[in-house]
């Protein structure tokens, strides 16, 4: 705290450290110099006579304990209403320095503005705004949540370092998916598919179809609507071999399964004559069976009685998979990520490097009854229809 003035008594500042113009000491009270010199000063100095002898107008370097008055009783104005005295320096000062006098408060004698006051406001508004680093603190104070990881299941955290019971899907799972590989045969093979044309169409055709139909337009049934077209073509692939009885069947049907993944797992719901729906049928169909499964809505023969199933396995960004097949059928086909990559393109004996829209189609196939060339002859038919893109019929082009 500040020192009172009765403890900075004159004996501290002789006279001769304080300027002589200012307060001659010699000759007159320091009570009556002020009223004889400076009649604007005395209001400021009667207040307080004998605090504030002449030797306390010294400047604060020398009497440091004087400046208490000023900070104990700040701009104190004077008894008939008066404002402290500037002198002309300290006003010369201020307009130089673009600092208002009256904001000032003075560490002078009576509250009297000094050079230096003037000095430390002008360096204050130089200086960076002090505010400034508090509102970082702020900012960090109400940090955003951080997003979860792409491909995250938040859900899933509470179960670390728990033992549950597997829900009944994972047991099914678990149960179907071992007797698929111990009791078939199953290897996988890939083709590769350019899909810009499909692509192109897509985007011109997607906004009237969501209103037309009323389901967002993917590319999930351009690839439904090739396969069964060509399970029409391949009947071998729409096919089950039965063990016991060593005998095939050849399904006039196609019975389409479409793996959709659940909160509680993988379920393949069915969508029966699939053959005999149009590529609008086929998208309605789809959106249809993957929400009333992600929503528990789907009835028991939508569970059963499948004969081929596609998997988009590049829901998630996988190029390509080996799908576990779903007995009694005897294949599924995977979808890829669709990306774009620079493909040589061959055109009229001219090759050159374009940038396409490119797709893995993986297809596991039970070779019991498919044999590796009738699985590249079934491909080879759904990538030749994927890559003609005549669709335009069915999308109202």
């Amino acid at each position: 705290a500040p020192a009172p003035a009765q403890e900075a008594p004159a004996q501290q500042a002789p006279a001769e450290s304080a300027p002589a113009q200012e307060a001659p000491a010699q000759q007159a009270p320091a009570q009556q110099a002020p009223a004889q010199q400076a009649p604007q000063q005395a209001p400021a100095q009667q207040q307080a006579p004998q605090q504030a002898p002449a030797e306390q107008e010294a400047p604060a370097q020398q009497a440091p304990a004087q400046q208490a008055p000023a900070q104990a009783a700040p701009s104190t104005a004077s008894g008939n209403g008066e404002s402290p005295y500037v002198t002309p320096l300290v006003r010369k000062l201020a307009q130089e320095n673009n600092v208002d006098l009256s904001t000032l408060k003075g560490s002078g004698v009576g509250g009297r503005i000094r050079k230096q006051d003037v000095l430390a406001a002008a360096e204050a508004t130089k200086a960076p705004a002090a505010p400034q680093p508090a509102a970082a603190p702020a900012a960090a104070a109400a940090p955003a949540a951080p997003s979860a990881p792409a491909g995250a299941r938040p859900q899933l955290q509470a179960l670390r370092g728990t033992v549950q019971k597997a829900n009944r899907i994972r047991q099914i799972t678990a149960t179907k998916t071992r007797e698929s590989l111990q009791t078939t045969a199953q290897l996988t093979q890939t083709h590769e598919v350019d899909v810009t044309k499909i692509a192109a169409l897509r985007a011109k055709a997607k906004s009237a179809f969501a209103d037309r139909e009323g389901v967002n337009l993917t590319f999930l049934p351009f690839f439904a609507k090739a396969a069964v077209e060509a399970l029409g073509v391949h009947p071998n692939v729409n096919a089950s071999y039965n063990e016991d009885t060593k005998e095939i069947t050849y399904h006039s049907s196609v019975h389409l399964g479409i793996a959709v993944d659940t909160e509680q797992g993988l379920l393949s719901p069915i969508i029966h004559n699939a053959s005999d729906l149009s590529l609008a049928g086929l998208a309605r169909a789809i959106a249809d069976i993957a929400n009333r499964a992600r929503t528990g809505g789907l009835k028991p023969d939508e569970l059963a009685g499948g004969t081929f199933t596609i998997t988009n396995i590049g829901s998630q960004g996988a190029l390509f998979d080996t799908p576990i097949l779903v007995p009694p059928q005897a294949a599924m086909l995977g979808t890829g990520a669709i990306v774009k990559r620079p493909i040589v393109i061959s055109d009229n004996g001219s090759e050159f490097i374009g940038i396409r829209s490119m797709c893995y189609l993986p297809l596991t196939y039970d070779h019991r009854l498919i044999d590796g060339a009738d699985a590249g002859r079934f491909l080879t038919t759904i990538r030749h229809r994927l890559e003609e893109a005549a669709f335009e019929a069915d999308l109202g082009l």
